[in-house]
């Protein structure tokens, strides 16, 4: 097998929204209502300006960059674009304060043109001319980034080009044997998916941004989905990988296991393309599971579920799947679904394998969540979450044309403090937004668990207000303040990009800044690495 693609072909994403703005349903005026009862806030709609409003800066790549960038891209003019149209739709990720500034038509900030090589070799031409002519590079995957990860920011350099890695779409190669495959960077979930599911395999990795990010963008961000407890995350998944720099390629990773120094791997994963560009993954595959069986659970509390989640992380009988959603989320879960809430928190459990396996683990599970004071309440209320998982980006379009902020932020902690991290940062939050304009809804679930620990996944809603991107840039800074101070980690798998940046130096240190500093150096000596991500500012 080589180079072999996907038949079908996910759709390019909206400039101003999430993925296909048809899917996003309006409100109706009777729920509308309620939210701003609930908010206690006026609602003010925030519709998109047209694409025909919107002024992007003229492109500054000058002439001499452009004939070295071409030639780099096999002397091809087409794989260069300064149009509109392709500049427009890599200007921003898909944050709340991203979507505020492309609704509102304010692209100060614009890549000079998009690249898009036609595989590996290109790309490494194209950092290394991109170094000797001055000009930043911003890798581009599916473009779903909501911490400021794919930002066009330039630095010091006087332009910006975006690097979009689409067209490294193909599963190389799969060695059933060992069970891996080798999949290009520009390759998205569900391609990968469908190419994998011909020989009858998996990834079994699926985090809420699947319909559009990429096989590179899971790997420079360490993401996880949501059967982690089961699949491991996409870190976890990564045998071996290929980059570009601007000095070279980067291969690291030659065998299951391996004690030759440091693994090299740990640099790419995670870097948020700072250190190279990854163009190729060799991952770890397993067969489509035969059986599949979910089940809902109550328990009175989220302190509670939070414990019996810890049992099973800590046993033998983790499930594939494992989320507990607090009694805030529970409650309003159910409402959106239409369905009565059940009373407390609700924990999701999920098994994948072989039917004798999926029966003897189902058994066990319930028989500890029974004894850790769970109420069963069968499959019915995770075919609801399962069917909606998803829309909700979908959803948070609707509410934000609506005039309401609804974004996440997330972070993780041991067992012992994730309570009162959950508490810190519900506080934080809510203090951070109650006021004049109204107050703030805060849901929380756990979806990723470990016998150390677990992560807490937040959702805010408040109104938008005079000032949205002031109010929600408020918030966010009392919750990152609030994760330091209580020993979290700034992110469990959102990645950094420029949002997180400015908790870095409490979550590695000084030294510890210094070291990716020198990294970067040696790697790419001219910084033109996607500026202004992921490392600390040199004090």
């Amino acid at each position: 097998m080589s180079n072999r693609r996907a038949a079908s072909r996910v759709p390019e994403m909206s400039w101003f929204a999430w993925g296909d703005p048809s899917r996003a349903e309006p409100l109706s005026d009777s729920v509308r209502a309620l939210i701003a009862e609930a908010l206690g806030a006026e609602l003010r709609d925030l519709p998109p300006v047209a694409e025909s409003e919107v002024r992007l800066p003229p492109s500054a790549l000058g002439g001499e960059a452009r004939t070295a960038i071409t030639a780099a891209l096999g002397g091809d003019a087409g794989r260069l674009r300064t149009d509109d149209a392709a500049r427009l739709r890599r200007s921003a990720g898909k944050s709340t304060p991203d979507l505020l500034r492309m609704r509102a038509g304010a692209v100060s900030e614009a890549p000079d043109a998009v690249l898009l090589p036609a595989g590996h070799d290109q790309v490494e031409a194209v950092l290394r001319a991109c170094s000797e002519q001055g000009v930043a590079v911003v890798p581009f995957g599916g473009g779903t980034s909501v911490v400021g990860g794919v930002a066009p920011l330039r630095g010091r350099f006087s332009a910006v080009v975006a690097l979009d890695l689409r067209e490294l779409d193909a599963l190389v190669s799969l060695d059933e044997e060992s069970r891996t495959a080798v999949l290009q960077a520009g390759l998205r979930a569900p391609e990968a998916e469908e190419l994998l599911a011909e020989r009858g395999y998996t990834l079994g990795h699926l985090p809420q941004s699947y319909e559009y990010a990429t096989i590179g963008g899971f790997a420079a961000t360490r993401s996880s989905g949501q059967a982690s407890a089961g699949y491991g995350r996409f870190d976890d998944m990564v045998v071996a990988l290929k980059a570009a720099t601007p000095r070279g390629t980067l291969e690291a990773g030659r065998a299951p296991s391996s004690a030759a120094g440091p693994d090299l791997r740990q640099l790419l994963l995670g870097s948020e393309g700072v250190f190279g560009v990854i163009t190729e993954v060799t991952v770890r595959v397993r067969p489509i599971p035969r059986a599949r069986h979910d089940e809902a659970w109550a328990f009175p509390s989220f302190a509670e579920g939070a414990a019996a989640l810890r049992a099973l992380a800590q046993s033998e009988l983790r499930p594939t799947t494992a989320r507990l959603s607090d009694e805030t989320e529970t409650f309003v879960n159910a409402a959106l679904s239409g369905k009565q809430a059940a009373p407390g928190c609700l924990v999701v459990v999920g098994f994948d394998g072989e039917a004798g396996e999926v029966e003897a683990r189902r058994a066990a599970t319930a028989a500890a969540l029974t004894e850790a004071g769970g109420s069963a309440l069968g499959s019915e209320p995770v075919a609801d979450w399962r069917h909606s998982r998803f829309h909700a980006p979908y959803l948070r379009d609707t509410l934000l044309s609506a005039g309401i902020l609804a974004e996440t932020l997330e972070t993780a902690a041991s067992w012992s403090g994730l309570l009162p991290l959950y508490r810190a940062v519900g506080s934080a939050v809510s203090g951070a937004l109650e006021g004049p304009e109204g107050k703030a809804v805060v849901l929380c679930h756990v979806s990723h668990t470990y016998p150390e620990g677990a992560s807490l996944y937040f959702t805010v809603v408040t109104a938008a207000g005079a000032a949205p991107a002031a109010r929600w840039e408020r918030a966010k800074r009392a919750a990152g303040d609030a994760i330091a101070a209580a020993g979290g980690t700034i992110t469990h798998h959102h990645a950094v990009g420029t949002d997180h940046r400015p908790w870095m130096p409490a979550e590695i240190g000084p030294l510890g800044a210094e070291a990716l500093r020198a990294v970067k150096s040696a790697l790419d000596p001219a910084g033109i690495l996607n500026p202004g991500k992921l490392i600390p500012e040199a004090e």
